[in-house]
């Protein structure tokens, strides 16, 4: 008789885990709150108009073919992508443009006229550097867990330490970047890889600036159908793997006596029953904070891991636009005049800045059908800080008026006339509909050297049978990180 796991919430990492116990054997049921699987990954329509309702950036796809490999399955039988040539096109207020490309040569030539040559190769060093510092620590600090002894003592992680002198562990990310490259434009560049984990990098360690290396050399891709496409393949794999699901059923407690998971207390939201399902093992996806707090809450908490600092939020405007901008891409960022102001109201102020950077993403640009003919779905979103009791009615009235005025001043258009719908997504939202406190994206920031030892272990040293995925544990937040976690448990639960 095959030995019963259960997995507590439905996010990237919690099918992705599913996917790989049920490899394993095991019999597996996950049980998610909200209607649909997917977590932050969801998708909508209004007007004519689709929108990924969260994450928009997509790399290391590997990760996800390999689970269909994993399955003896072609990856291509169900799910498809494409490799972007321009990843991203980055706009500042005083005119100055660029495109990054994923070809070297390509990039260099849109930086002419605003970077010299010694800049630009200087740029391209920190590039290389990036590449390096991913290679030299992804073994320790990504594909493994930290939190086991003999995960130390292998040629890969050996190497990696014996290289530590070189990643320049004590120094921000900002300063690094200041010190190489120098050129004010391609500084802000560099800087804005912090966000793509929530954090500062006025403050983060520069070891983070290893994460450019992941979309400009690793490559950076759109999913054929979005991103909601991720979660819904993987969850259709996981299906075919034997893997039960349980939507709308909100896990109310983790039962573990005598210190060992032992099975869940779930609400049956459809019914309003509650009941106990039993199992070997346990594997919460849901935020590490909420798990404690609301799932454990007859254990004690680690009180040093639940009082990091938060992550930074999100406040989204999805609108349909009735126009084209033939000047704007997939991926497309106009940044702040003062990107220090910007971080100090995003970690210190409470509120976004008045001039904050602004994201767009447009997935019309890859798949017309995402909007009406001569229109286009606008994704915007500027960073704020998590939740802590603000108001973000007056927050997001405040924000719109700074972001339409922006981008009238950068794209030379008045924005607002071209509104056809809009839809709106806070912190408050984002906790409300995804248990993540604060509505922080990524669980904790990482704006110190130790920030990757401080992430929770995705084990359980007090509980026998308790594991942890997902974007709030270890190795942290975002698609490739997530799944990684869902790797590391597998791992764990074959071992132990």
């Amino acid at each position: 008789m095959s030995k019963r796991a259960i997995v507590v919430g439905a996010g990237i990492a919690g099918i992705a885990t599913s996917i790989r116990l049920a490899k394993q054997g095991f019999s597996v049921e996950v049980f998610e709150a909200s209607p649909h699987p997917g977590g932050k990954m969801s998708a909508f329509e209004t007007e004519g108009y689709r929108f990924d309702g969260g994450p928009s950036l997509f790399t290391l796809a590997h990760l996800v073919d390999e689970l269909f490999l994993l399955c003896d399955e072609d990856p291509k039988a169900h799910f498809n992508y494409q490799q972007l040539d321009t990843i991203c096109h980055y706009f500042y207020e005083d005119g100055t443009r660029f495109q990054a490309h994923k070809s070297w040569d390509d990039f260099s030539a849109s930086l002419e006229g605003i970077a010299t040559e010694s800049e630009r190769l200087a740029l391209k060093k920190q590039l290389d550097k990036a590449a390096f510092r991913y290679n030299t620590t992804a073994p320790l600090f990504i594909e493994q867990s930290l939190h086991k002894i003999k995960n130390y003592f292998n040629f890969k992680t050996l190497k990696g330490l014996f290289y530590a002198p070189k990643l320049n562990l004590f120094q921000s990310m900002d300063r690094e970047n200041r010190t190489v490259v120098g050129n004010k434009y391609l500084v802000q560049y560099l800087n804005r890889f912090a966000t793509y984990n929530g954090s500062d990098p006025y403050r983060a360690p520069a070891l983070l600036n290893m994460i450019p290396h992941l979309e400009q050399q690793l490559g950076s891709y759109y999913p054929d159908g979005g991103m909601v496409s991720i979660p819904q393949s993987l969850y259709q794999l996981a299906l075919r793997q034997g893997v039960v699901f349980h939507f709308n059923h909100a896990v109310q407690e983790i039962i573990a006596p005598k210190k060992r998971a032992e099975g869940i207390r779930v609400l049956n939201k459809t019914k309003q029953q509650t009941h106990t399902v039993l199992a070997d093992i346990v594997i919460s996806n849901a935020d590490v904070f909420t798990t404690y707090k609301h799932l454990l809450a007859a254990h004690q908490a680690p009180a040093r891991t639940l009082k990091q600092e938060r992550s930074s939020s999100a406040l989204v405007f999805y609108w349909g636009i009735a126009a084209e901008f033939p000047e704007l891409h997939l991926h497309n960022i106009l940044f702040s005049n003062d990107y220090g102001r910007e971080f100090k109201a995003l970690f210190a102020g409470g509120a976004p800045d008045e001039d904050p950077t602004i994201y767009i993403n447009i997935t019309a640009k890859c798949d017309a059908g995402d909007a009406p003919k001569g229109s286009e779905n606008w994704f915007v979103m500027i960073n704020v800080p998590s939740h802590v009791g603000q108001d973000w009615l007056a927050i997001t009235t405040a924000a719109r008026k700074n972001i339409l005025a922006k981008l009238q001043r950068v794209l030379g258009r008045d924005i607002e006339p071209l509104i056809a719908c809009e839809t709106v997504l806070d912190p408050v939202m984002i906790e409300e509909r995804t248990s993540s406190h604060g509505g922080s994206l990524y669980g904790t920031a990482s704006n110190n050297v130790f920030s990757a030892f401080l992430r929770h272990k995705n084990f359980s040293s007090d509980i026998k049978g308790l594991y942890f995925c997902g974007g709030s544990v270890h190795p942290g937040g975002g698609i490739p990180l997530c799944l990684n976690s869902a790797k590391i448990v597998a791992q764990l639960v074959s071992e132990e």
